[in-house]
């Protein structure tokens, strides 16, 4: 579809809205901040009623209401504020979509299911395709819209009639559909691989809405066909199948009777066309306005979410100091958790007429029970280190020092993107060194890579205790540490600097077993010619992966690393 055609569909789509909010719930527009966007948003500003831009970490208070703290102490009996949503229908614009929590929009959705006359625009900026709406709202949501791309040259501003709308609004209770046209658009969404009933039912509110437009009391086959492009195709996850022309009869099938020279009185005649069932036609409408890259963008859509986290977004941390805010929640003074002043007198505002009559000769203002009691609770993330600790001992340690450097240098490469930090732990001889301390940089990582010991023992269990160590002091700044382990398991150097096969072996599975009582991940490789067995073992005492690898390059290692991480 040309840009031209994409802006008349999003301006027709934003017409509809206006003429039936409620009952065609909102709109998902997937476009970054730009030109083309706010034109769109301006035109329909002026179109629906109380349009109310809501802030991406809104508390429910502000949203449904609650309790008017201030008011209610100055009045001495409760009080509640009307929110966002509490003041009669109201058309609610979303920034940030894609970032919603689950919560937030489970909350929307009930809201929209509740039928009050509200509608939501759901702004969805996600710059990947994995970052997308809740599938929650999108499923109520009748249009969808994809802005991207799209140059203000190709965007006229749209030429939105208010007294059109109005007219429109006033038809739109006497439009009916015809008999055939939910069936059709039922088959229609199944061929589409569409398997919520709410897209039809959607698709049917947008045919009435575009009749009503027009000024009709009749959907027609034509508004079937918009509907279908606006509501049903966006929601595709396959392309319709193909009927065949002529199928093959089975092999038992009975012959065809012979062909006599009269025909019924009531068959067509051979001169009249062919009649085209109307889930054709709209599959065929479908079709036209599918993108090319359908498969592509859905596999990129279902990716598991573990890979969005895993890739750079750092672990969620919940806990009572720092972060960004939660709602608070009922708990216990323990002398360590920080209050929620607010929510505790919130929730105590209620009971004040009732607690002043039970306990009339109270000295207090505000009468606060146990119940009552709100807690902060803050969410905080932290970016991942990636931690390679590196067997850099024997003839092959050459060889294993470039898979690593080249593995380092190519997820480096993306850590920009990923917000990922990298560090590098080379042991040999007796000792482990830490030869790259956490970094992003690029340049650096090149700089300290360059010259890289090898040769001597194999001191594992020194090697996992600068892993220790490292993972430690990166979690105090704030890091959520992950170890790589590469190596070929054949340990005999011990901590204590000794050449003892036992010990050393002794030494290494205890400190994977701190290592795992750290709650540290981490995934071990194996780089021997041949899996060893004791690191299979080890691998064990870390409860981490283990994968072996001979012979592996470095693009095999970092993509092995990199799965292993996001699974």
């Amino acid at each position: 579809m040309d840009p031209v055609e994409r802006w008349a569909q999003a301006a027709t789509a934003a017409a509809l809205l206006a003429i039936d909010p409620e009952g065609l719930g909102g709109l998902w527009l997937r476009a970054r901040s730009g030109p083309a966007r706010d034109r769109l948003l301006a035109g329909l500003r002026g179109l629906l009623t109380a349009p109310r831009r809501m802030p991406p970490g809104i508390a429910d208070a502000q949203l449904f209401g609650g309790v008017d703290l201030a008011a209610t102490l100055s009045a001495g009996q409760l009080v509640r504020a009307p929110g966002l949503l509490g003041s009669g229908p109201v058309a609610l614009i979303a920034p940030m979509a894609e970032r919603m929590t689950p919560g937030l929009a489970a909350r929307l959705a009930q809201t929209l299911d509740a039928s009050q006359g509200h509608c939501l625009i759901a702004l969805d900026e996600g710059a990947e395709p994995d970052e997308r709406l809740a599938a929650s709202l999108a499923d109520r949501l009748a249009l969808h819209i994809d802005l991207d791309g799209l140059a203000l040259a190709d965007c006229p501003p749209p030429a939105f009639d208010a007294e059109e709308i109005a007219r429109a609004r006033t038809y739109l209770p006497h439009v009916r559909l015809g008999p055939d046209a939910h069936a059709a658009l039922t088959v229609a969404a199944l061929h589409l691989g569409i398997d919520s009933l709410r897209a039809p039912l959607l698709a049917a509110r947008a045919a009435r809405a575009l009749a009503a437009l027009d000024g009709r009391d009749t959907a027609d086959e034509d508004d079937l066909v918009t509907a279908t492009e606006l509501v049903l195709a966006p929601r595709a996850t396959r392309f319709p199948e193909e009927d065949t022309d002529e199928a093959e009869p089975p092999q038992d099938a009975p012959e065809p009777p012979p062909e006599t020279d009269t025909a019924p009185e009531d068959e067509l005649d051979e001169t009249d066309p062919p009649q085209r069932l109307p889930e054709e036609i709209l599959l065929q409408a479908a079709k036209a306005v599918l993108p090319p890259d359908l498969l592509a963008r859905l596999a990129a859509a279902k990716a598991p979410k573990t890979a969005k986290s895993g890739a750079g977004a750092g672990a969620a941390k919940k806990g009572n100091r720092r972060g960004r805010p939660l709602p608070s929640r009922p708990g216990r003074i323990d002398g360590q958790s920080r209050i929620d002043l607010v929510a505790t007198l919130r929730a105590a505002a209620p009971w004040q007429t009732i607690r002043r009559k039970l306990t009339p000769d109270a000295p207090q203002k505000v009468l606060v029970r146990s119940e009552d009691i709100r807690l902060r609770r803050f969410e905080e993330k932290s970016d991942r280190l990636l931690i390679f600790a590196v067997d850099a001992s024997g003839s092959a340690a050459l060889a294993r020092l470039a898979e690593a450097k080249g593995a380092v240098e190519l997820m480096l490469a993306e850590a920009y993107a990923r917000r990922d930090h990298v560090a590098l732990i080379a042991f040999r001889g007796t000792g482990a060194d830490l030869l790259l301390p956490p970094t992003r940089s690029l340049v650096q990582t090149k700089r300290r890579l360059a010259a890289l010991p090898g040769g001597g023992g194999t001191p594992l269990a020194a090697g996992l205790r600068a892993s220790l160590d490292l993972a430690a002091l990166s979690k105090g700044r704030g890091l959520s540490p992950t170890i790589a382990l590469l190596t070929d398991g054949r340990a005999n150097i011990a901590l204590d600097g000794t050449a003892n096969r036992p010990a050393a072996a002794e030494d290494a599975r205890a400190m994977a077993r701190a290592l795992r009582a750290q709650a540290t991940p981490s995934i071990v490789i194996d780089m021997g010619n041949r899996p060893q067995a004791q690191l299979r073992d080890l691998a064990g005492d870390l409860a981490a992966p283990y994968i072996p690898m001979p012979r592996a390059d470095s693009q095999r290692l970092s993509t092995a690393v990199t799965a292993a991480l996001d699974s």
